[in-house]
């Protein structure tokens, strides 16, 4: 049987960071994050018994290595989920991103989202996108919040009925505007998650999570930009902090970087313009803002020298008609 679906990536607001448990990819602590549209992956997947084994094509290039262990745990999972016979035989899936990978937008969550989605139509699955994230978390955990889209919480927890994402009502999208400094730095942020707990940085996070998601809920259940994304930009300081006091010194920002980071605060303190910066595990830089700024913000990074584009909030994965193969 064959699928697609489609998922957007997703910018953290209070990000995770390492693994209790690398295999199942249990976070130590909850993640919030929204959805970036119209950046997407698009995925098709199919079970045949024409295959002679498992391959995974991103972008027009055949994993292997780790890249394929990473999708070969999210179709076994799909695998031992499913109860239809034809599952047993070998996959073959394809993806496509509209955007560039491994420079910090995201690409990991929506490229499992996307494959989890399709695999769950494929594979016969009777399961709701919460049940679905606890696939797509396999590959990334970052990938739960992912399939359900726009604003989603991850939920901490030892197993998939606690460890999975949901939506957090808010009317933030229909203001938001996120300006994108695209900085073309590679990252490699599973190798950072796998040493976040070696920083002395690291208990001095987790200490106070806590309260920063409470607060991070409140500020989108209320619908306050300001508080939601000042919160954002201040996570993005303390995960850069984490990541740098570890064992490999992991330095992501570049000169570009701080050159946003310097612009959006100019623009905040002396023209009182609501805007905030924030960053994953990576160089490039979401530049938050509202609709009436958008254009003004642009053309402010633009002037730094880095390429940009302007996104909205993107939705949860969702199942399409037109098959890549």
């Amino acid at each position: 049987m064959k699928a697609t679906a489609m998922a957007h990536p997703i910018q953290g607001l209070v990000k995770y960071h390492g693994m209790r448990d690398d295999i199942k990819r249990l976070p130590y602590h909850d993640s919030i994050s929204l959805c970036t549209a119209p950046s997407h992956t698009r995925t098709t997947v199919e079970f045949s018994m024409d295959y002679d084994e498992d391959t995974f094509v991103v972008d027009g290039e055949e994993l292997d290595g780790r890249a394929h262990e990473r999708v070969e745990a999210v179709v076994e999972k799909a695998r031992q989920k499913s109860d239809a016979a034809h599952t047993v035989y070998p996959v073959r899936l394809e993806s496509e991103n509209s955007f560039p990978s491994n420079v910090g937008l995201g690409s990991s969550s929506s490229g499992f989202a996307a494959a989890a989605m399709a695999l769950a139509e494929a594979a016969e699955l009777d399961a709701s996108k919460p049940e679905i994230s606890t696939i797509a978390r396999v590959g990334s955990a970052s990938a739960a919040r992912a399939v359900t889209g726009a604003f989603s919480q991850l939920h901490t927890g030892m197993n998939d009925q606690d460890c999975r994402s949901s939506r957090i009502p808010t009317d933030l999208h229909e203001e938001l505007k996120i300006v994108v400094g695209l900085v073309p730095y590679h990252k490699e942020t599973e190798d950072a998650h796998n040493e976040a707990a070696d920083s002395h940085m690291f208990q001095a996070r987790n200490a106070h999570i806590h309260s920063q998601i409470a607060e991070m809920r409140d500020a989108l259940r209320n619908n306050d930009f300001e508080a939601a994304f000042e919160l954002a930009e201040m996570d993005s300081l303390s995960l850069a902090a984490t990541t740098m006091t570890g064992p490999s010194g992991w330095v992501y920002w570049q000169p570009e970087t701080l050159s946003i980071f310097n612009r959006v605060r100019q623009l905040r303190e002396e023209e009182d313009i609501p805007v905030y910066f924030s960053t994953d595990t990576g160089a490039t830089v979401y530049v938050n803002t509202t609709e009436e700024y958008a254009e003004r913000v642009e053309e402010e990074i633009a002037d730094c020298g880095v390429s940009t584009t302007i996104w909205d909030v993107g939705g949860p994965a969702r199942l399409l008609d037109d098959h890549l193969f």
